[in-house]
This record gives structure tokens, C-alpha cells and sequence, in this order.
């Protein structure tokens, strides 16, 4: 049997080099010898299930070891779509900011954008699964930015 695993280690920095903490997971884990992807805000791993549950706590203690501080993870079944994300609760929330800020989130200049994140985390928007993608959707603009915005704001 075959898993697949998603990992993604935090504090993102924006753009630029990836940060140590996700280097370090993701050559542990290719050093466990998984079939690896790594993208810029996560890393897929495939492999036979022995070797890859034996391989992940090396993956999580790599990412620790190299500044993360926090790790989060999903393994399935190899080929498995993943979990859709949980939205009503979202959607209410992303509904009830454009109405405070006057409109479709789209549209609004860079300082209301990083306002309605702002907004969006002190109601509990992040709480949510996958929830940087789908604000990242609301707001157009890349997941990198909302958590460039969200860093600012924990800073």
C-alpha cells in the first residue's frame, strides 16, 4: 500500500529562498527515499507506508530543528483526492468583511486588502482548512501574500 503525505512547516517568509525549516523537511525526507515534490508552500511525499511513516518523524524534527514552529501535516491513501475544504463558515466571514470594507475584496487598494486579513484572522477565518487559498481567492492575490500579511500583523 501506497500513502501520500502533505507537509507544510511555517513561519513563511514571502518570496524569495525557501526557508531552512522547509529545505531541511523536504531533504530528509528524500533522503528517506520518497518520491518528493516542493512546491513553495508545501511538500508532497509518495511512498510504500512502512517507509514513509517511518520517514515522517525524521521529516517534522528536521523542520523543528532548522526554526520552524509549527508543522502541519495530511497523509492519505496515494491517489485519494484531498479533503475539500470547509467553507460555510468561511464564506460567511469573507461575505461579512467585503460588506464592512464596502464591496467585492477584489477590488480594494493593498492597505484595505491587508485590513480585511487582519479582520479575517481576529474572527477566526484561519481556523479554517485551507482557508490562505481561499482568502488568497477572495482577495486576488497569492497565497504568499496573505501570509506575508498575516506575519506583518503578528510582528
Amino acid at each position: 500500500m501506497r500513502l501520500e503525505a502533505e507537509f507544510t512547516s511555517e513561519p513563511f517568509h514571502g518570496e524569495g529562498e525557501p526557508p531552512a525549516h522547509a529545505t531541511a523537511a523536504f531533504d530528509a525526507a528524500r533522503a528517506a527515499g520518497l518520491d518528493c515534490e516542493f512546491g513553495p508552500l508545501g511538500t508532497s511525499v509518495r511512498g510504500e507506508r512502512a517507509a514513509l511513516l517511518a520517514a515522517l518523524p525524521g521529516v517534522v524534527d528536521a523542520a523543528f530543528d532548522h526554526g520552524a514552529d509549527r508543522v502541519t501535516m495530511q497523509v492519505r491513501l496515494e491517489g485519494q483526492a484531498p479533503a475539500l475544504p470547509v467553507t460555510t463558515g468561511l464564506d460567511a466571514l469573507l461575505a461579512q468583511v467585503a460588506a464592512e470594507l464596502g464591496g467585492d475584496l477584489r477590488t480594494l487598494p493593498r492597505a484595505e486588502k491587508q485590513r480585511a486579513v487582519r479582520l479575517l484572522e481576529e474572527r477566526g477565518a484561519f481556523d479554517y482548512r485551507k482557508s490562505a487559498e481561499i482568502v488568497a481567492e477572495a482577495l486576488g492575490v497569492t497565497r504568499f501574500t496573505v501570509y506575508n500579511y498575516l506575519n506583518r500583523e503578528r510582528g
